[in-house]
């Protein structure tokens, strides 16, 4: 049976001390960068997690957010509006209507669980993190708040060159072509509708050379 190799390096007592301080002193000698804020703000990395933003016009009030928020720190409220129909004969609809939405921000642990199960864009992530308050009972913020906050969402990044264009835009451009393409054809034909008959052409002959009824020429 064979031993084990033994180590080539031997560590002398104090080995561990010693290299500590030369951390420190390589340390102690670098140039020190303070950071002056609030006069100069940080700049923050793209993706941070500052503050929850709404896009409310989105929102659908599925209330899918709510449910899967581990805290439990989204309070919704809604109700239903009667919509009429689109086109005559048509059937009445049924929307609901957004009436509150807040985000307990005491409580909340910015997991973005929120935001990546929100299936109509109406949640992002917004870089604002200045929102202190010296009563924790402030920190639950209402939907105009989250709504101003949605304007300081950076833009997202542009697409790869060459890329596949996603199928929201696709199917967007396609309902949108194939709209204008019947105004178009509306249009045509209301002002082919609105031409004037074409009428037969009168004669210019003058009423004595003309001949009267019987006669031969």
């Amino acid at each position: 049976m064979t031993a084990s190799p033994q180590p080539s390096g031997r560590s002398f007592p104090g080995s561990g001390l010693a290299k500590g301080l030369a951390v420190t002193l390589r340390t102690m000698t670098k140039k020190t960068v303070t950071a002056q804020y609030p006069a100069v703000q940080p700049d923050l990395p793209p993706r941070t997690r500052g503050v929850i933003g709404l896009f409310e016009e989105n929102c659908t009030v599925c209330m899918l957010c709510a449910r899967e928020c581990p805290d439990w720190c989204i309070y919704i409220d809604s109700h239903k509006e009667t919509v009429p129909p689109a086109a005559p004969g048509g059937r009445e609809r049924s929307r609901n209507v957004l009436d509150r939405f807040a985000i307990d921000f005491s409580l909340c642990m910015y997991c973005g669980i929120c935001i990546e199960v929100c299936p109509f864009d109406a949640l992002f992530w917004s870089p604002e993190f200045e929102y202190a308050e010296t009563d924790i009972r402030d920190l639950t913020h209402e939907r105009d708040k989250l709504r101003e906050w949605m304007w300081t969402v950076p833009a997202p990044p542009a697409l790869v060159p060459a890329a596949e264009e996603p199928k929201e835009y696709a199917a967007a451009r396609k309902s949108a072509d194939r709209t204008a393409a019947q105004q178009a054809a509306a249009a045509a034909a209301a002002a082919e509708a609105a031409q004037p008959e074409p009428t037969e052409p009168q004669s210019t002959q003058p009423e004595s050379d003309r001949p009267e009824d019987g006669d031969a020429r």
